[in-house]
């Protein structure tokens, strides 16, 4: 496909501006006027129109094909809670306007969305209270570590530490060093869980928490959690739950009955808000009674006459973690997707979720490498082991797919999996869209059997077929676009 400067052509224009009849006068410095035209490309309309929709058609979206995209959760937006974000009473809000005197009973509405997502979260998992500001799965961690450090400096424990297993997504390092801890990472034992024994040797009271995501990575659900639980209490240490992987385990079970006392959510994961290409996202963090004063200002209260309002006197909260309330729109989303589901909806939408997994693990597990053959939850990881004996890695198992019009599984996550391809069908999918990415695969095992040197070269559908990914990412050229000379 060509790139619409390659099909410019002198002269051809799309509009025409009218003559100004006006002075032309600039404040603009000599030193930054542009010298020569800016070097747009010369076509018409038609061919803008042609050119973009083009383009359009070339993205990979779950709209159009299956995305299994692991620990990721690409599953399908019902298009009816776009429409509802789109309602003019919610879109046509300024932000502001609650905290304007004459303007909170005109945004009742918008904060009885927040106060019910408040209540509907802590339902579901078993916290006290809530706060939706975080904007993101990794912001959530943030605020949600922000939350034990304060906890902690309240009763003057001197904690220095958090315990994170090294199956753990990488933004949870991250996000406890950002806060200030050093990181303690514990081993995976052969059954894919964390290994307890080496953890009881860790716990100390410098430990402030331990950060879990259950199910994990893997897919597997830890057993022991609710002795992991009591090990760190005794230490007077907390629990975080890492809820990226919680549309595995509703309606089945609830994060604050096994022991833990922070959570974030991924909204735009666990209940369908569009997910990828950079956001937006909502991470709200859901805690334990002992430790809701300190979330973050402003909370969206009730009043005895059942009125709404944004309650600043909050002396012990860490303060603001984003502007205003969270990214609203997402918000809305995910409180209708709940609102249509209900209880028994939200249960079945991991029984499938479940259900799903298992299905293509048990079908694939004779053609490539299961790392901890058990039974999964929402997702299963392969290896590609057996394949890169032929030359064939985890990536080019990813390019084949490309061509069979399939997004690719996550590759090389979790980290501790060689070759690892992550796979997540989400409970979206039906059994004939997962049969054919199952045909896909196993047609990818016996190519690498039979003719492993045809990977090289894949995709060959795709406008690029191998580009060197390390060296696009660091000499992208930027000036390409703001040529001032």
């Amino acid at each position: 496909m060509q790139l619409i400067f390659e099909q410019s052509v002198p002269g051809r224009q799309g509009f025409k501006m009218p003559v100004s009849d006006v002075p032309a006068k600039t404040q603009i410095a000599d030193r930054y006027r542009r010298i020569k035209e800016c070097a747009w490309p010369q076509v018409s309309e038609l061919e803008v129109v042609r050119h973009f929709t083009k383009l359009s058609q070339l993205n990979f979206s779950v709209d159009s094909i299956f995305y299994p995209l692991g620990s990721c959760t690409m599953k399908y937006n019902p298009k009816f809670t776009e429409a509802v974000a789109r309602l003019p009473g919610f879109a046509d809000l300024h932000p502001l306007l609650a905290q304007l005197s004459d303007g909170e009973s005109l945004a009742q509405g918008a904060l009885k969305v927040l106060y019910d997502m408040d209540r509907f979260l802590s339902e579901i998992t078993g916290m006290d209270d809530f706060t939706m500001q975080p904007l993101a799965g990794a912001h959530g961690e943030l605020t949600g570590v922000m939350l034990i450090a304060a906890y902690h400096k309240a009763k003057g424990n001197k904690k220095k530490y958090i315990i994170i297993p090294d199956s753990a997504h990488g933004t949870n390092p991250a996000s406890a060093a950002t806060a200030g801890y050093d990181i303690i990472s514990i081993p995976t034992k052969k059954d894919g869980t964390m290994d307890v024994e080496i953890l009881k040797k860790k716990l100390n009271p410098d430990v402030a928490a331990v950060m879990l995501t259950c199910p994990d990575t893997l897919g597997i659900f830890n057993s022991d959690i609710d002795k992991i639980a009591e090990m760190v209490h005794n230490v007077d240490g907390l629990m975080y739950y890492d809820g990226a992987n919680l549309n595995a385990i509703l309606g089945r079970c609830r994060p604050g009955d096994l022991g833990f006392d922070v959570i974030h959510i991924n909204l735009h994961k666990t209940f369908a808000t569009p997910h990828g290409g950079g956001g937006p996202g909502a991470g709200p963090v859901g805690v334990k009674k002992r430790l809701s004063k300190y979330l973050p200002i402003s909370r969206v209260v009730q009043r005895p006459n059942k009125t709404l309002f944004l309650d600043y006197d909050c002396p012990d909260s860490i303060g603001y973690t984003s502007s205003f309330y969270g990214n609203f729109a997402v918000i809305l989303k995910a409180y209708a997707y709940i609102l249509l589901l209900g209880k028994d909806g939200l249960t079945e939408t991991s029984n499938h979720a479940v259900l799903n997994a298992n299905y293509i693990m048990h079908r694939l597990k004779k053609y490539f490498t299961v790392p901890y053959e058990r039974t999964c939850m929402h997702e299963c990881v392969f290896s590609a082991a057996q394949q890169v004996e032929k030359g064939v890695h985890a990536i080019d198992i990813a390019k084949f797919l490309i061509d069979q019009g399939i997004h690719p599984p996550t590759v090389y996550f979790p980290m501790i999996v060689k070759e690892a391809m992550m796979v997540e069908p989400t409970e979206t999918e039906s059994k004939q869209a997962m049969d054919r990415f199952i045909d896909c695969m196993i047609k990818a095992a016996d190519l690498a059997q039979r003719n492993p040197s045809m990977f090289k070269d894949l995709p060959i559908t795709t406008p690029i077929s191998r580009p060197d990914e390390t060296k696009a990412a660091r000499d992208v050229d930027c000036n390409f676009f703001f040529d001032t000379k």
